[in-house]
């Protein structure tokens, strides 16, 4: 018993000792090196970082049948909201869901005067937390960003969201990323 009090207190010493040495060795104004490494005018996405798991947003980015969707995320100005540490559920309609649009909708969406409608539209496409497959419900209904909810179907062992299936899924550092056939549209 002595001895471990004896360590304790060792212990306790030594840890106080190396924050008192790293608080009074640390530099007292920044050096050009260090704001260097800071992204000007950038948020979370202008961090570079080459060796952990993607975000959404670089996974989508990744992705030759998403570009519209990242077009879409950029012009909404939802790159750096999509990009912090979540946890997110996405469900991202591919390429080709997005041309069973009417003609000129997306066109229309990415004009700067309709970015609060995409935004809106694009919030509808998230939730907040992880949602794996195997927890989807037939009939649950989950909140998303923008305020409203999605129903979840589940027939068969194929799961939907508002009607559309989920094709694939991948996971992300940030959640999940349920890949859609259909664009989800607020109601």
């Amino acid at each position: 018993m002595k001895f471990k009090s004896v360590t304790m207190l060792f212990l306790s010493m030594l840890l106080v000792s190396v924050l008192t040495n790293c608080t009074n060795n640390a530099p007292a104004t920044s050096t050009a090196s260090n704001d260097a490494a800071a992204p000007a005018g950038g948020g979370q996405s202008a961090v570079q970082d080459d060796d952990s798991q993607k975000d959404v947003v670089k996974v989508a980015a990744s992705s030759k049948d998403h570009s519209t969707l990242v077009a879409a995320v950029k012009a909404a100005e939802l790159v750096d909201a999509l990009s912090n540490a979540g946890p997110f559920t996405v469900f991202a309609p591919t390429n080709a869901a997005f041309e069973k649009l009417p003609a000129g909708t997306v066109e229309g969406l990415l004009k700067p005067e309709k970015k609060a409608d995409l935004q809106d539209i694009l919030q509808y496409h998230v939730a907040l937390g992880v949602f794996k497959t195997d927890m989807f419900q037939d009939g649950q209904s989950i909140s998303v960003a923008n305020g409203g909810n999605l129903k979840i179907g589940v027939s068969g062992g194929k799961v939907t969201v508002n009607g559309a299936n989920i094709i694939a899924t991948v996971p992300a550092s940030n959640g999940i990323i349920h890949v859609i056939d259909g664009v989800l549209l607020p109601q």
